[in-house]
């Protein structure tokens, strides 16, 4: 188990609008964007999108109960298989999820198969924080990079350009 990335908890934009922050099964802030079903439907287009994209990169993306418990995703650099919780649908998080391992898969890509930071130059935010600060050094560097794209606005185009970049 550790040779894996895990994600025991999201923070998505729900709506495009809101943050959201998801640990466990639990959600707090939840709320609907004034489109919420063409929201939706868009959310379901990119997940599929960028999963034939990490697939194309050269990771299996398997959407089954990652092996810890309690983990929404999970990405494993040895294997290049990321596991994402089938939960994560039903929660409406299925896209931030896939992205915050996205972030992970362009992180492996970068270290040449291990996980190795991105430098970006953007921070978490506040609410992320409780999410990553648990973890130690390296560590909570990698998880603050994934949180600090995952809820960006434009999050799906940013995971996108660092798959191309670094993989």
């Amino acid at each position: 188990m550790a040779n894996r990335i895990i994600c025991a908890a999201a923070v998505a934009l729900v709506g495009g609008s809101v943050p959201a922050i998801v640990a466990g099964s639990e959600a707090i802030g939840w709320a609907e964007g004034e489109n919420g079903r063409e929201s939706a439907t868009n959310s379901e287009l990119q997940f599929e999108q960028l999963q034939q994209e990490l697939k194309n990169r050269g990771f299996a993306v398997k959407l089954e109960p990652p092996a810890q418990q309690g983990a929404y995703g999970i990405l494993e650099p040895s294997t290049r298989t990321i596991w994402i919780h089938p939960v994560v649908f039903e929660l409406g998080i299925a896209l931030p999820v896939l992205i915050h391992e996205g972030v992970h898969a362009a992180q492996v890509c970068a270290g040449d198969g291990m996980v190795a930071t991105l430098q970006l130059d953007i921070e978490p935010p506040n609410a992320t924080r409780p999410f990553f600060l648990r973890y130690h050094s390296y560590r909570r560097t990698i998880e603050a990079e994934a949180y600090a794209v995952q809820v960006q606005p434009d999050a799906y185009e940013r995971v996108g350009q660092l798959l191309e970049q670094h993989c």
